[in-house]
């Protein structure tokens, strides 16, 4: 399999994580979207929750008494990392146990839009959670030098963009990997994939993230952004 260029379309891409929410409407989808919502309400509203009471105290304990000076500064950008990556973190654990009905929430999508026979097979519970799992196991290995780099004075600063990036790049990787694996693709080989038409791809991801960051809009965004991926592997896929 192969994606088409075309697919490096930031226009392109991001066009289809809003076909993805108006999809959200549709009798054929939506018995498969009602428990990963509402396992987003229970996960989103314990993080905004422990963030309003703790994210104050735990970033003022990141900057040291000889920098409090340039906490105005500081501040923000902690809160900034801190922001995204507790936000991330709760993304993947409400993904974690929503990707079984991720997985038959994609192929039903793709069995909607696709003329092909027998689009969308979606595959065993067991094996998505695995799947799963290992993209947990990759991301965070690429997290922890981000949580090193974001407490190093100075070096810091950087710390926002750079998980903003890793933020769009975990996203697309976990929403693309519905339909792919859907497809029997395996995880090594999106990642390959997805890189072939980064910019595109990109895009899509930090239009989730940025979405996901969206009080209320975030409950929907998850199973929105697995339609959106869906509609956007059909488009760009060659066999």
């Amino acid at each position: 399999m192969q994606f088409d260029k075309k697919g490096n379309n930031p226009l392109l891409a991001t066009g289809f994580l809003f076909k993805g929410l108006k999809l959200l409407a549709k009798q054929e989808l939506r018995k498969f979207i009602i428990i990963p919502v509402l396992v987003n309400v229970v996960l989103y509203s314990v993080a905004l929750t422990l963030g309003y009471f703790y994210m104050s105290d735990l970033i003022n304990q990141f900057i040291p008494g000889w920098l409090q000076w340039l906490s105005w500064i500081l501040w923000p950008l902690f809160f900034i990392s801190f922001f995204i990556a507790g936000f991330f973190t709760f993304t993947i654990l409400a993904n974690l146990i929503a990707s079984p009905f991720y997985g038959t929430l994609s192929a039903k999508a793709l069995d909607m839009v696709s003329d092909k026979p027998l689009a969308g097979a979606e595959q065993p519970w067991p094996k998505v959670l695995v799947a799963e799992l290992k993209r947990i196991a990759y991301l965070a290995a690429l997290a922890l030098p981000l949580l090193i780099l974001s407490i190093i004075p100075g070096i810091n600063v950087l710390a926002p963009f750079l998980w903003a990036l890793f933020g769009a790049w975990g996203m697309v990787l976990e929403y693309m990997a519905y339909p792919l694996e859907n497809q029997g693709v395996l995880f090594s080989e999106q990642k390959d994939l997805i890189k072939s038409v980064k910019l595109g791809a990109l895009s899509f991801g930090g239009l989730a993230v940025l979405g996901l960051t969206v009080p209320v809009l975030n409950i929907i965004v998850a199973p929105a952004a697995v339609i959106g991926a869906t509609l956007y592997f059909n488009e760009i896929q060659r066999d």
